[in-house]
């Protein structure tokens, strides 16, 4: 796209968030945007499911971003988004003794555990009651794990609505971040629909944790400071990542690499896929690596169109990002964003695969 279309577009952009739709006997609107040529367009939370998620519409929600340069992203062709790399990523494993290490004491008994619990709240929609239940559920879990280790610290990020995101620190020798990240919310149409969410995002929850688990008790000290993400709201639009990401680039902090994972429990396939769209590519090559050695299989390669997930958030806002799938998009799970996304369906062998990958990604990352 060219830089003065970029800027009519961001301008549009501008316009539409400052000409507020009427308010007074209306539910509350949002302006999203579609597409990198869409100016925005407003609509209620019910149409964003109506009008997108259901019809597997990816979309962003620009309500309350107000950067120039982050709307100036979301309006630019992917492939020529600007990202800041602070180091040069290497063509593949380098510490496979100790991942491997590690690696071998992941098992999926905890994951099981949680993601009956986490799954059986009636809905994590991020609106509704629920859904802060089940946040402030897993903060409690995250603590937990992380109490054996007093430098460890565990927070709750609140945003506009009240389903809070929830973030893990490792410290390491440096300040410099790397970031594994998923959702914790789900959705079945709207705040009251049973959505159990198991494998969206559920199942990329608990694949997290457990490789949190994995590596604060082998007492793992990395060189870079681990962060582990788990955002809210991204069903309706981003929210939580576009908060956090927001966040860490007004602070300057430094990111060497996210990777997000959506969805790690239904595999037809039975490969890990690697998304090539809405990603720094540098990375996504390393990460795709990086996926080869520790699931031992050739990853899968896919596109998921503007607005997939939280991997898109880091991005639009300069840092670089990979995303990790469980399959390939045309072979998505059918069953998500309803009550039929449940916890027996889902595919353990994957969410270890991805737990794998989620151990090596943050050991070889930690040596940036």
């Amino acid at each position: 796209m060219r830089t003065n279309t970029v800027l009519a577009v961001v301008g549009a952009c501008l316009q539409a968030a400052n000409a507020a739709p009427p308010v007074a006997g209306y539910p509350e609107m949002r302006l999203v945007k579609t597409s990198a040529q869409d100016p925005g367009q407003w609509v209620t939370e019910q149409e964003k499911f109506d009008r997108f998620t259901s019809k597997n519409i990816g979309f962003i929600d620009i309500t309350d971003i107000k950067d120039k340069d982050v709307l100036a992203a979301l309006s630019t062709a992917d492939e020529q988004i600007a990202v800041k790399r602070a180091v040069a990523y290497p063509e593949g494993a380098q510490h496979q003794d100790q991942a491997n290490g590690f690696i071998s004491k992941a098992n999926t008994n905890g994951p099981k555990s949680w993601l009956k619990t986490f799954s059986d709240f009636n809905t994590r929609h991020y609106q509704s009651a629920t859904g802060t239940q089940a946040s402030k559920w897993l903060f409690d879990q995250v603590k937990s794990i992380a109490s054996s280790n007093p430098a460890i610290t565990v927070q709750q990020v609140q945003h506009r609505f009240n389903q809070p995101s929830v973030i893990a620190r490792i410290p390491g020798t440096t300040s410099n971040l790397v970031i594994v990240g998923a959702h914790l919310d789900s959705t079945g149409g709207n705040s009251q629909a049973r959505s159990p969410g198991a494998d969206d995002n559920g199942s990329g929850t608990v694949t997290h944790l457990e490789a949190f688990r994995v590596l604060v008790a082998g007492g793992f000290k990395p060189k870079n400071t681990l962060e582990f993400h788990w955002y809210a709201g991204e069903e309706g639009g981003l929210l939580g990542s576009a908060d956090i990401f927001a966040s860490y680039r007004s602070s300057r902090k430094t990111v060497l690499a996210m990777l997000n994972q959506d969805m790690t429990g239904y595999s037809p396939s039975g490969r890990v896929a690697i998304y090539s769209d809405n990603v720094d590519q540098p990375l996504t090559t390393y990460v795709r690596a990086l996926a080869r050695e520790y699931t031992g299989t050739e990853p899968l390669t896919s596109r998921c169109g503007y607005g997939c997930s939280d991997h898109a958030s880091a991005r639009s806002n300069g840092f670089p990002s990979a995303f990790a799938n469980e399959d390939l998009f045309e072979k998505s799970n059918p069953n998500i964003h309803s009550s039929r996304d449940s916890y027996e369906k889902v595919q353990w062998d994957a969410v270890l695969r991805h737990t794998k990958l989620a151990i090596g990604f943050l050991v070889e990352a930690s040596y940036l």
